[in-house]
This record gives C-alpha cells, sequence and structure tokens, in this order.
C-alpha cells in the first residue's frame, strides 16, 4: 500500500509539474512569438537568421552537450542518494561547458561563413557572447536537479519566467531606441537572461534551505555551503554507477543533438541557405513548433520522471509490482491519445489555416513565398513529434543502461540517414526538405519505440498503445472538419478582404468545436483523465479514471 501510494503521489507531482511546465512555455513562446514579430519590423532577415539559427545554435548546442546527459541520469536518483556525490557529478557540467563554448566558439569564427559586415555587424562579439552565456547557465545545474527531484515547481516557473521576461523586455527596448546596435542587443539580452536564471537560483536556495518546507520535503541540504563541490572522505568523489549512466546517456545525446537540431548544422556548415531565407525558416518553424515546445515538451520531461519513479529501471513487468505496472500502463495509454487527438487537430486545422497564420503574423513577406507550404509540412511533422516524445519518455525512463548503450547505435544510423536525407531532400526541394527529413527520421524513431514498449507490456493483459486508436466518430469529425476549411481556404482566404478572413476563421471555429465536442463524449476516460491530473484541485480524486 505504501508502494502503491507513493506512485500515486509521483504520478500527483508529474501531473503538477507538467501543468506548470506547460504554462510556463506558454509563456516563453508567446513572449518570443510576440519579440520575432516587433523585431521583424525593426531589424533585417539576416540578422534574424544569425541570431535565432547561428547564435541559438552555439548556445544550445554548448548547454545540452554539457548538461542533458547528466539530468537524465541525476533526475532518475530518488530522494534517498547520496547527495554529495551527485552535486559532485553534477558541477562536471561545468567545466565541460567550458570546453565546449571555446571549441564551438572557434569553429564558429574560424570554419563557417561569416555574415557580411555591412549587412550584420558584430558577430564575433555576438559569438563570445552567447558562449558566456551557456557557461553562466550552467552554473546553476546542481540546484535545477534539486529542485525538479524535490517537485519545487514554484522555482523553475518564476526563475525561467522571470529571466525570460527580462530578456524580451530589455530586446525590445533597446532594438525600439537603439536598432543600430544589431548583434549588441542580442547578445545583452542573451547574458541578462542567463544571469537573471542563476541569481534567482541562488537566492531561492538561501531562503529554502533550513526552512520548515525543506524540512517536511526532506531535503537533503542543511546549508548553501553544501551546494558547492567537495572531497568527501573515505568514499568516492562522485556517484560511479550514476557517473557510468550518464557517459551512456552523454553518447546517445551527441547523436539526438544532431537529430535535434540537425537542419541548423546543416545550415551552418553547408551553407545551403542563405541567411535571409535562414531568417524566414526559422520563424515559420517557431510558429510551427509552438505546440510541441510549450505542451509536449513539459508533458515529456514531467511524465520521464513520472515512469522512472513508478517503474525500475531494466527491471522485466513479472518483475515489478502489479499495481504499479497497472498504473504506468494506464497513464501511457492516456497519454498516448492525448498527444495523438492534439497531433492530429494541428495538422488537420493547420493545412487550412498556414497562410492566414502567415500573413497575420509577418504579412506578404511570410505568405506569398515559400511559408506557407513550410508551415502544412511541420504541422504533420507537430504530429509525429507528438507521438515520439511520449513513446521514447517512456521507453527511456524503463530501459536498463546495457539497451541505452545498444540504443546509441540505433541513434547513430538515423544521425547519419538524417543528415543525408536533409542534404538531399533540401537540394531538391529547398527548406521544405529539412521538415520531410525529419518527419521520416521522427517516423523511424517511434517505429523502435512502439516496439519496445509492446514487447515490455506483452506478458501482461495491458494494451498501452490501444491509446494511438481514433474512434470512427472523430475519424468522421476530423475528415469532415478537413474537407470544410480546405473549401473554406480555397474560397475565402487570403487576399478577398477582412469579411471573408472572417468567414473563413468563423468555419475553422466551428469545424473545431464540432471535433471537440465528439473527442468529449467518444473519450469520457481521456476527459476525466485531464481533469483528474491536469485541470483537478481535488488531489483526493485524482484517481478514479483508472
Amino acid at each position: 500500500m505504501a508502494a502503491q501510494m507513493k506512485a500515486r503521489e509521483a504520478l500527483t507531482s508529474a501531473a503538477t509539474l507538467a501543468s506548470h511546465s506547460a504554462g510556463l512555455q506558454v509563456l516563453f513562446r508567446v513572449l518570443t512569438f510576440v519579440m520575432n514579430g516587433y523585431t521583424l519590423r525593426y531589424v533585417s532577415k539576416e540578422t534574424v537568421g544569425i541570431v535565432n539559427v547561428r547564435l541559438m545554435l552555439l548556445y544550445s548546442t554548448v548547454v545540452f552537450l554539457a548538461r542533458e546527459a547528466f539530468r537524465k541520469a541525476c533526475l532518475n536518483v530518488g530522494v534517498e542518494r547520496k547527495w554529495s556525490q551527485i552535486i559532485n557529478l553534477l558541477w562536471l557540467t561545468v567545466p565541460l561547458g567550458i570546453f565546449w563554448a571555446l571549441l564551438l566558439a572557434w569553429v564558429w569564427l574560424n570554419l563557417v561563413e561569416i555574415p557580411d559586415p555591412a549587412v550584420v555587424p558584430h558577430y564575433e562579439v555576438g559569438v563570445i557572447a552567447f558562449g558566456i552565456s551557456a557557461v553562466v547557465e550552467l552554473l546553476s545545474e546542481p540546484m535545477w536537479v534539486l529542485a525538479q527531484v524535490h517537485m519545487l515547481v514554484r522555482l523553475k516557473v518564476i526563475a525561467e519566467s522571470l529571466a525570460m521576461a527580462v530578456k524580451c523586455i530589455l530586446t525590445v527596448v533597446c532594438i525600439t531606441l537603439v536598432p543600430h546596435w544589431g548583434l549588441y542587443v542580442f547578445s545583452l539580452a542573451q547574458l541578462l537572461y542567463s544571469s537573471t536564471l542563476l541569481m534567482c537560483y541562488l537566492l531561492y536556495f538561501m531562503k529554502f534551505i533550513g526552512s520548515q518546507e525543506a524540512q517536511k520535503k526532506s531535503f537533503p541540504l542543511s546549508t548553501l555551503t553544501d551546494l558547492l563541490p567537495k572531497l568527501l572522505p573515505y568514499q568516492h568523489v562522485v556517484d560511479l554507477r550514476l557517473a557510468k549512466l550518464t557517459w551512456t546517456f552523454y553518447k546517445q545525446c551527441c547523436l539526438k543533438q544532431i537529430l535535434t537540431e540537425g537542419e541548423r548544422y546543416l545550415m551552418t556548415f553547408l551553407n545551403i541557405l542563405n541567411f535571409g531565407e535562414q531568417g524566414v525558416y526559422d520563424i515559420v518553424n517557431n510558429l510551427g513548433s509552438l505546440v510541441a515546445r510549450f505542451l509536449f515538451l513539459p508533458i515529456e520531461e514531467s511524465f520521464y520522471i513520472f515512469f522512472a519513479s513508478v517503474l525500475e529501471r531494466g527491471k522485466e513487468t513479472r518483475h515489478q509490482r502489479e499495481e504499479e505496472v497497472h498504473l504506468a500502463a494506464i497513464v501511457l495509454k492516456m497519454l498516448l491519445k492525448l498527444v495523438l487527438l492534439i497531433g492530429v487537430t494541428i495538422s488537420v486545422f493547420g493545412y487550412s489555416y498556414s497562410e492566414l497564420a502567415l500573413d497575420i503574423y509577418g504579412g506578404s513577406m511570410l505568405s506569398s513565398g515559400p511559408g506557407p507550404g513550410l508551415l502544412r509540412c511541420y504541422c504533420v511533422y507537430v504530429l509525429l513529434i507528438a507521438v515520439n516524445g511520449v513513446t521514447e519518455c517512456f521507453t527511456f525512463a524503463v530501459m536498463s543502461n546495457e539497451e541505452v548503450g545498444r540504443y546509441n547505435f540505433v541513434m547513430l544510423g538515423l544521425s547519419l540517414s538524417f543528415l543525408g536525407l536533409s542534404y538531399c531532400l533540401t537540394l531538391w526541394q529547398g527548406a521544405v526538405g529539412f521538415i520531410l527529413a525529419n518527419c521520416l527520421n521522427m517516423a523511424l524513431r517511434i517505429m523502435h519505440s512502439l516496439r519496445y514498449i509492446s514487447c515490455y507490456f506483452r506478458p501482461t493483459e495491458h494494451r498501452p498503445l490501444r491509446g494511438l486508436q481514433l474512434s470512427a466518430p472523430l475519424c468522421l469529425a476530423y475528415l469532415a472538419s478537413g474537407i470544410v476549411t480546405v473549401l473554406s481556404q480555397v474560397t475565402l482566404c487570403c487576399g478577398q478582404g477582412l469579411m471573408f478572413r472572417s468567414l473563413h476563421i468563423l468555419f475553422g471555429a466551428l469545424c473545431l468545436i464540432t471535433v471537440l465536442v465528439t473527442i468529449f463524449f467518444s473519450e469520457p476516460k481521456l476527459v476525466q483523465f485531464i481533469r483528474g491530473h491536469f485541470l483537478s484541485q481535488d488531489k483526493a480524486k485524482m484517481f478514479k479514471w483508472d
């Protein structure tokens, strides 16, 4: 009973964390979305391409390569581990980040195409500033992991919200007053973002450590100096098991980064698209990935912690508690159903409303070129992202160390095929080729995860993959909505005037309401799951759906 209650508490915490993280990501993406739309009126497409593709790629690569493997290993430790060893291990992210920042800054300054200083000045300053920003952010990594493991949800929400707000305000003010500063503005804003993030974590832990709330949560640190690395008498400096697991994840993360940011690497190193085309592609990419970033990613991150807490890594289902296997199977099935419906809805309606969305956001510069086609393809890609996020979330949480190591070879094959496909398809179809290559690789990753999940639950009566099945009423609702919105797009959008655009939006709204009503009546268990774990304030009633 105690183990079952612990699993329920883990699910409650994961759902709460997913809800808060989703709200946080909504704020991030809305702010970034508005800021990009505003800056387009003050800076060139080339500057947008340099900042959002080239410099943000440098920043994200340093941060990802330095911390992602450590996060995956250390988030699975539980509260009973020796935190002194874990903190020592986490501090290795800082020297690792410095190494990657120096190496990649040299590459960005010497081995890739440098933009024309007359068009995009101060490029060198931008490279240095974004590299430093990545290292500054890594200084908060031990505190971030402690906060995640002990479910300090408010800390992440407050810190990241404040940091993003400060960054956006500074960018908008400087772009308005001194647009000729160019990359100086974006460099200063990025440095301020990382510094604000670090200060928020420090101030929070200064107040939290030693408090009554910390004692209630059995927080393992008693003073702020416990956050610093230290030598440990009569024991290893780091947890060797976690260090080995981190190294296993690290090899995988390098490959995953290629898959995640592969198109940007190709843009940066092979010059397939010029800086202006890169800017347009990035704007469309950000618009298309809004839902994936602010909804699917928080679900994936939060429920990875849940599955890792409920199920023991590397053990078959017959060697685990039946009630925990049952709970994990139901949650996985509901999550698959939830993300599938969101993804299908985006794909169906995205086809007919991509051109209108781009025209409203960026005018004819975006809607008259390849932008609508890019966004339509991306809507299909969002569906694949949705399913892959949940399936890999579960798979990586229960795989043994040996299985994770073997999967590295699968990732290697996917990485090589992705690069080859991206290059060939981009030469053939332009920027759309990037999205097509991503779709193909994502489909292969989904197939691997589905096979693993099917084998994992085969000895049991649970079949969570049935969550990927759509009912007949839903299929009909989606088909009818697709036909109506396509006809509306052809006849009413987008150069017909405000009244015709309003009618086009009205038809889409009516179709969307029809789909939502159909979901409500045809998927009662899913509705109960959403109410219980994302919307309900009554934690005592959160588990009746199972």
